[in-house]
């Protein structure tokens, strides 16, 4: 830029510099040279080792080194013990209940709240998330388990289930099913593709975890209403399940009933009032624990399960069992459901841990954070603890407790250990009905996510799409599947965004730089026979040819019928002038035949008729757009520039490069001047290493700015200038951009003129 004015106060800037093509602006500015590295040196990289390199490998995989150095003791500690023991009890209670999800006795939970925890404490780059047991992935779980070993009928053919009672090759099933998924979840650590998650988009994860929630809710029914109903799994499996809940309904237990009755309303009130007033409590209102504990007095107290015959926590052993190896077996059987499980796992944990990490400032890595949960699950798998991941409301106590770092999910580990070891004793009077209320209690924000429906159909209706699929296809096929087709509808729905884009013709604002679609503004310029054509999408395979179509719309003409039309004319016209039957004339083509002539259709040698046209024997040009001998018609082109705006083409692949090449041709062979704007330096050298450019197809074609392909045509195809009685010409060696004013005219004379040094004459109105 050779000169430039800001003022602030008029709101307006001045520029003055050469008009740039590629070429010349490459000619005029020199570019640094920058090295880029080959795959081999990325490898080189990747494997080369130093003492910073080992360094920071080791703070990047001991997290906790990093925080610990910087831990607050007098201003963060006591914030960590409060939230850890009031984080402890949430997790003891939730783990009960959340195993009951995932078809294995109550017990187990209280692994699932330990053992993962520990691990992630020094692994995990998160502060504030607490580790642990995760209703969807339970089900999911679950799911996997009863399929194996079902509640009715004997359990899958699987080496290493002899001697086995059915609970302990559920325990089997459950624990490998998380070894496998924390096996996936770790090599995808190692190989740095945490990215995989963005593939799961928020709409997705929404409908998903919604669907999942109705899930949850049918398979706590049975505990509620104290029936027995066995697990179903697999497509339809929730249609069934209430099938048979509605069977079974007369056999209802009253006590279970009304046990739930007052656990949801009690627990629903004392949640609304702690969101109500959390900004005046100092710590939330455990009422989950509290009601837990009440339930648990009430029940033994008055024998709830002989005198009424309700289903109990039972019997819960002190201490750990022995590690157990997983079932190489049980791995071919479930590994369609650990994918999933590990995604959804990382995926649902990641994205309550960006949240934390953003609003209290530190950053959390993807790729770190998949190796620590698949290292917990792989540890916590051998300890027979089910698939973790976190859970909402028990991150969201850890972090409004006064949780500062994972020195409160440590502590919180410890209470679950207590209660493991010392106090288990007393939770085995508590009904199982108390658990079940209490999950489907918290399932009030899973469930109004519904409300997103209208949001979404108003705002985007492909959004909308994903999730009523992902939501319906959980739904009625089960969490893995539906996943599955929420994802597959994602990624269609990405397809055909970018494969049908929203092509647009745009116009100039008067009297400034700038273009618009041409249907969007009133004070417009549009030069004629000048088309601006712009293309909102990569260019590939897949929309290559709707490109072509859309421009051959936007422009009126199929470029290649013109040209063959054209051929075809030509070569009729050299064999009337050989047979006398034209002649040409100072005035153009005369036909000097008395009768008609008819046109004959030769169909020899048609590849050459999308050559370029061939006047070698001609004394002169046609004038395709003039009146031509009898019979011989060829379609008008109105057009004599098209500019493609290139600047929202963020990548070409080989078949659109061949597709745009025979594109170009086909326009420039019926003389038509086409000018490429705005190209991604890396699309132009990309032309450049595949050899794009040729005698026709030229580089010189591409300009820097839109503005500046403009003035280049309007330079070379100057406009009828207006009568000065109409119109008053401001001259000025300067591109003059105003802020849009009150001018409502879509007057199509009043233009940009051009002085040879590319200085603008800027008409306005008078």
């Amino acid at each position: 830029i050779k000169g430039e004015t800001m003022r602030p106060a008029a709101q307006q800037y001045v520029v003055t510099r050469p008009l740039y093509s590629e070429e010349s602006f490459a000619q005029d500015h020199e570019k640094i040279y920058r090295h880029r590295k080959t795959m081999l040196d990325h490898i080189k990289q990747y494997f080369t080792c130093d003492a910073k390199r080992a360094k920071s490998t080791a703070l990047s995989l001991l997290p906790v080194i990093g925080w610990m150095k910087a831990y607050r003791l007098k201003e963060w500690l006591l914030g960590d013990i409060v939230s850890g023991v009031s984080t402890g009890l949430v997790a003891v209670l939730q783990g009960l209940a959340y195993c009951l999800l995932a078809s294995l006795p109550p017990w187990y939970g209280l692994f699932s709240a330990f053992f993962p925890v520990i691990i992630y404490f020094f692994l995990g780059t998160s502060r504030h998330i607490s580790v642990g047991p995760f209703p969807v992935l339970c089900l999911m779980i679950g799911s996997a388990v009863t399929r194996l070993v079902p509640d009715e009928g004997p359990a899958f053919n699987i080496t290493g289930f002899e001697g086995l009672t059915r609970d302990e090759q559920r325990v089997l099933v459950a624990s490998s099913v998380t070894f496998l998924a924390g096996v996936m979840q770790l090599a995808m650590g190692v190989l740095q593709v945490g990215f995989v998650v963005m593939y799961l988009s928020d709409t997705l994860v929404s409908g998903f975890t919604t669907a999942a929630a109705i899930h949850i809710l049918v398979s706590q029914l049975k505990f509620v209403l104290g029936l027995e109903v066995p697990g179903i799994s697999g497509p339809l499996s929730l249609i069934y399940t209430l099938e048979i809940i509605f069977n079974k309904i007369t056999s209802t237990n009253v006590c279970d009933v009304v046990i739930s009755i007052v656990i949801m309303v009690v627990v629903f009130i004392v949640k609304e009032i702690n969101e109500r007033f959390k900004s005046k409590l100092p710590v939330p209102i455990p009422i989950e624990v509290v009601m837990t504990v009440i339930a648990c007095g009430v029940s033994y107290a008055f024998d709830f399960k002989t005198r009424y015959g309700i289903d109990v926590v039972g019997y819960i052993p002190k201490g750990y069992e022995a590690p157990v190896a997983p079932n190489p077996q049980i791995f071919q059987e479930t590994a369609v459901e650990a994918f999933p499980i590990a995604i959804v796992g990382f995926a649902v944990a990641f994205s309550v841990a960006k949240v934390y990490s953003i609003k209290h400032d530190y950053t959390v890595d993807g790729n770190q954070e998949l190796i620590a949960f698949g290292v917990s699950n792989i540890f916590g798998a051998s300890f027979r603890s089910f698939a973790a991941s976190t859970a909402l409301s028990r991150s969201a106590v850890q972090e409004s407790t006064g949780g500062k770092t994972q020195v409160a999910g440590l502590l919180s580990a410890v209470i679950v250990m207590i209660v493991t070891l010392a106090i288990g004793f007393l939770l085995e009077p508590l009904p199982k009905s108390v658990l079940g209320a209490v999950i489907i209690v918290n399932l009030k924000g899973s469930l109004m996510q519904f409300r997103e429906i209208p949001y979404l159909w108003r705002r985007d209706k492909a959004d909308c799409v994903v999730w009523l699929a992902s939501c319906i296809g959980a739904f009625l096929l089960g969490l893995d599947l539906g996943l599955a087709v929420g994802l597959g509808v994602e990624l269609i729905s990405v397809i055909l965004r970018t494969q049908f884009p929203r092509c647009s013709l745009l116009a100039n604002i008067r009297g400034t730089d700038i273009y618009k679609d041409r249907k969007d503004y009133i004070s417009i310029y549009e030069p004629e026979g000048v088309k601006i054509f712009r293309i909102p999408s990569p260019i590939f395979f897949a929309n290559i040819e709707f490109f072509r179509n859309k421009l051959v719309e936007a422009v009126g003409f199929n470029p290649l019928r013109v040209l063959r039309k054209r051929n075809k004319a030509v070569r009729m016209i050299r064999k009337l002038l050989k047979k006398g039957k034209l002649q040409w004339t100072s005035i153009g083509l005369l036909n000097t035949s008395c009768g008609p002539i008819n046109e004959s259709e030769d169909e020899s040698n048609m590849e050459e008729l999308d050559q370029p046209t061939n006047f070698k024997d001609f004394p002169a040009r046609i004038d395709w757009n003039a009146e031509l001998p009898a019979n011989i018609a060829v379609p008008r082109v109105e057009i004599h520039s098209l500019v493609l705006d290139f600047a929202a083409v963020s990548f070409l692949d080989i078949s659109g490069l061949k597709g745009l090449r025979a594109l170009l041709k086909e326009l420039i062979r019926v003389e038509v001047e086409v000018y490429i704007v705005a190209c991604d330096p890396y699309i132009l050298e990309k032309l450049h290493d595949c050899s794009f450019f040729d005698d026709e197809v030229q580089s010189s074609m591409f300009y820097l700015t839109l503005h500046d392909a403009m003035l280049h045509i309007l330079e070379k195809h100057p406009e009828p200038i207006p009568k000065k009685s109409d119109y008053e010409k401001i001259m000025t060696g300067v591109t003059i951009h105003h802020l849009p004013g009150n001018l409502r005219s879509r007057d199509r004379n009043v233009g940009i003129s051009l002085k040879l040094c590319f200085s603008v004459f800027v008409v306005f109105e008078k």
